[in-house]
């Protein structure tokens, strides 16, 4: 069963300190977008991308990216929100109308591998929804806001927790609508599914899966792809 992938490539990456978004920040002269945009052209189980980016690139972005980097299953363009859940309801708005499966995924994590993306949809297919996460490896400490630790959470039962997550269509639709009707705001997808008492199931996801936010993660990049070439 093929799915949809929403990619969010819609914030600002003000943490990078630079005057360009962060997708746009080239890695090996390619900028961090298209690395993640051609893993999943590449993944057979995604049938067609919806890419969210900010509002002011829409219009450039076919011409200046998706062309030129053969980029063909992006097939909508759509504008980001005020906030990355903002941006994902607008990518769920786009979606075809034969879509079965959304898998949603950061832009800014350009490490993803096909087979991850194969293990999301099918998880998504299997139980309805899925989350990609590592099992936590060091110990975790809850605090109050003054550094004073509250309590040790239960190591054995803590997920870091990536995208992709992957989800039944009607799942995530009812997931938004809940949380825009409820103002709630959450720090994920699956975090808006588990609020409507659905299980979200953990799947094993990836260490070199990071999220680039900090110049320091472009650094961890470069010798990411070095490894792999």
């Amino acid at each position: 069963m093929q799915a949809t992938a929403i990619i969010t490539a819609g914030g600002s990456g003000r943490r990078m300190g630079g005057p360009e978004a962060k997708q746009y920040l080239l890695l090996r002269g390619v900028p961090l977008l298209v690395h993640t945009l051609r893993v999943f052209q590449e993944a057979a189980e995604i049938g067609e991308i919806v890419l969210v980016a900010p509002a002011a690139d829409v219009d450039r972005i076919g011409e200046e990216l998706l062309v030129p980097f053969r980029l063909t299953k992006v097939r909508r363009v759509v504008a980001g929100g005020a906030q990355r859940q903002d941006s994902v309801a607008g990518g769920i708005a786009a979606l075809s109308d034969d879509c079965e499966l959304v898998v949603v995924h950061d832009a800014a994590r350009p490490f993803v591998t096909p087979a991850l993306i194969a293990r999301a949809v099918e998880g998504a297919a299997q139980y309805g929804a899925v989350a990609a996460g590592i099992p936590a490896r060091d110990t975790i400490k809850c605090c109050d806001a003054a550094g004073r630790v509250l309590h040790t959470l239960p190591r054995e039962r803590i997920w870091i927790v990536q995208t992709p997550q992957a989800f039944r269509r009607e799942i995530i639709v009812v997931a938004h609508r809940q949380a825009r009707r409820d103002h709630f705001l959450g720090t994920d997808d699956a975090a808006l599914v588990e609020r409507l008492g659905v299980a979200v199931r953990m799947i094993l996801g990836e260490g070199e899966n990071i999220k680039i936010t900090t110049p320091d993660d472009l650094v961890w990049a470069e010798h990411i792809l070095s490894a792999r070439r």
